[in-house]
């Protein structure tokens, strides 16, 4: 054997040798997976499944205990693998989040991801946030595994881009009380399904009642309201911040309709007096919730 032969002969043990070595940490390397949440669709089939309605007003849900299961769930499913996040996929409107909203984006390894909510609040753009982040994450490598809840045909592609980077994608799907909630094409593209019942989500779904509030409440005088509003308005402005402000203020006297039925929602919470019907408790809510932002303008 001559110098050139002995010499490509190391060339060769050494390439095979670094061959050996990367293929032995990517052996440790561990797998890792992420949920992605689909909230309009979460909210319209669980809401309907348990709650026996799709209006997001008519009911409550808990969604840091949802969290909390389906990590769970992705837990025991991908027994080898680690939680990168779990990306929660919703509309608002301008994209500025509302009060629940931002105590979802709060909570450890959450990513809340909003689209915008046109007139008939119905979500734009939340597919193709999905499909964005999807490719991105199989493209880096950041996740082997995708656990996507949802069912809107539109999510096709997004399943497609991932796998087309080596990602596994795994549909989970809700109940359906009748017939399907997930498109059947959807349902063609993915790498296995899984589909949860009525008992998984029975515990973080709870259907809202007026009645439960009258009850046991004394009607609340106007000045009382009027200081509630002034103080969920003191709490919007320290989550949300003066560029939020500026964009609301040209409205008034009018809030968005998000804005305006969370600002209901925390009311009647605080009161424990349901405002649904009393006009004049409304307008002193809102009058206390704009005096307070006016006044730090």
């Amino acid at each position: 054997m001559n110098d050139d032969q002995a010499a490509l002969g190391d060339r060769i043990d050494r390439t095979n040798e670094l061959l050996q070595r990367m293929l032995a940490e990517v052996a440790k390397t561990p797998s890792t997976h992420a949920i992605f949440v689909d909230a309009g669709y979460l909210y319209a089939a669980a809401g309907r499944l348990v709650a026996g309605t799709e209006d997001r007003r008519a009911f409550d849900l808990d969604a840091e205990g949802l969290i909390e299961a389906l990590i769970d769930k992705a837990r025991t499913i991908f027994a080898d693998s680690r939680l990168l996040r779990v990306y929660w996929y919703d509309g608002a409107r301008r994209r500025i989040h509302t009060a629940e909203q931002q105590s979802i984006a709060e909570l450890p390894d959450v990513k809340v991801r909003l689209g915008n909510l046109n007139a008939n609040n119905q979500q734009k753009g939340v597919d193709s946030l999905i499909r964005s982040d999807l490719e991105s994450l199989a493209r880096h490598r950041a996740i082997s595994d995708a656990a996507l809840l949802g069912g809107d045909e539109d999510l096709v592609s997004a399943v497609e881009a991932a796998q087309g980077y080596g990602a596994r994608v795994h549909l989970w799907g809700i109940e359906a009380p009748e017939g399907r909630n997930q498109a059947e094409p959807l349902l063609w593209e993915v790498d296995s399904q899984r589909t949860f019942d009525l008992d998984f989500f029975k515990p973080y779904v709870s259907r809202r009642t007026a009645a439960a509030y009258e009850a046991t409440a004394v009607r609340p005088s106007r000045e009382d309201v009027r200081f509630v509003g002034a103080q969920i308005a003191a709490k919007w402005l320290a989550a949300r911040g003066r560029e939020a402000l500026v964009e609301l203020l040209p409205g008034h006297p009018y809030l968005p309709g998000s804005v305006d039925q969370d600002l209901l929602v925390e009311a009647e919470g605080l009161l424990q007096y349901s405002l649904r019907g009393q006009a004049d408790l409304r307008r002193a809510l809102r009058d206390g919730f704009w005096e307070h932002l006016q006044a730090q303008y």
